[in-house]
């Protein structure tokens, strides 16, 4: 949902949900080939805000409000001491930031309640202005995104916020692009940035950016997402202990069984690796089992658990 009065959007970027991921191969550029159905989960969302030039924020005074005084904003951002090194604890990262591009027509603030513990000029909504204004002529925004959704769970959700920003700028801005020209734009930021463009069921291929239709029913279940506290699984890590195959069932084959049957057929190739790093993972998943699940399956790289239950 978005809302647009004058020259400011308000909307919560949702995540997604991997059914089956198959790692096939390597590819010579380091990248792998793979297979998904992303499907979007509207129940895990931020907010986001974008405000085109002297217009006011509509949210920045509850953000300031609930996690205090920002890091002072500076051109090009200068990182508190001990915080962006390696070294520092997630839980010693300021609770809100805020940076402002050199040329000073970005300013981006990012609140997080388990501390922000990076750049905020780095990040995806940020790097989508920038990317979109290598072929346009910008005007000055505000960008003040919430961090609600968990970072390092396998979900999406700074990718979320980056297309949603690039739909956001088109519209504000109005740039009159297509959905699959951002979607262009989107592929170049995260290999699943692209989906969220279109935030509808879609198999992806390729890095995960080849995206096409796949019209699924999942109306007579519930979706339930758990987003373990404390493990944040990196995608690199992740990618490490692979070894790419083809799959016993392709994926399409697989989706096309009744949810009931998907157990053992529609597999995540990420999860023998994850669950041997943390085996807690491998317990939820068989408790989600154990309380009725007809299917229960890891998201993306992890860390993030879901199930279908029946209604």
């Amino acid at each position: 949902m978005v809302k647009r009065v004058s020259n400011f959007m308000i909307t919560n970027p949702n995540v997604k949900i991997n059914l089956g991921l198959n790692v096939l191969r390597k590819r010579e550029d380091g990248f792998h080939d793979l297979e998904t159905l992303f499907v979007p989960y509207f129940r895990i969302h931020d907010t986001l805000e974008i405000v085109v030039g002297d217009d006011y924020s509509r949210t920045s005074a509850a953000l300031f409000a609930k996690y205090g005084s920002q890091v002072p904003a500076s051109q090009g951002y200068v990182k508190p001491e001990g915080v962006f090194g390696v070294e520092t604890l997630e839980s010693d990262a300021p609770k809100i930031v805020q940076g402002i591009s050199e040329d000073g027509k970005l300013m981006i603030t990012i609140a997080r309640d388990e501390g922000v513990d990076w750049d905020p000029l780095t990040d995806l909504c940020a790097r989508a202005y920038f990317i979109l204004s290598e072929d346009f002529q910008l005007p000055a925004v505000k960008i003040f995104l919430e961090k609600t959704s968990p970072v390092g769970a396998g979900l999406g959700g700074g990718s979320a916020d980056a297309a949603f920003a690039l739909k956001m700028l088109n519209d504000l801005c109005g740039l009159n692009l297509t959905e699959s020209q951002l979607a262009d734009y989107a592929s170049r930021l995260g290999s699943d940035c692209a989906f969220f463009v279109y935030n509808r069921p879609m198999i992806g291929e390729g890095r995960g950016e080849k995206l096409s239709e796949y019209p699924i029913s999942l109306d007579d279940y519930d979706l339930q997402v758990i987003t373990p506290a404390g493990i944040a699984v990196s995608t690199k890590d992740a990618y490490a202990g692979i070894g790419p195959h083809l799959p016993e069932v392709p994926l399409r084959e697989a989706l096309a069984k009744p949810i009931e049957e998907w157990d053992g057929i529609l597999v995540n190739d990420f999860e023998n690796t994850v669950f041997a790093k943390y085996p807690e993972l491998e317990a939820i998943k068989r408790s989600l089992y154990d309380s009725g699940a007809v299917y229960a399956s890891m998201s993306g790289s992890g860390s993030a658990l879901f199930a279908f239950y029946r209604k």
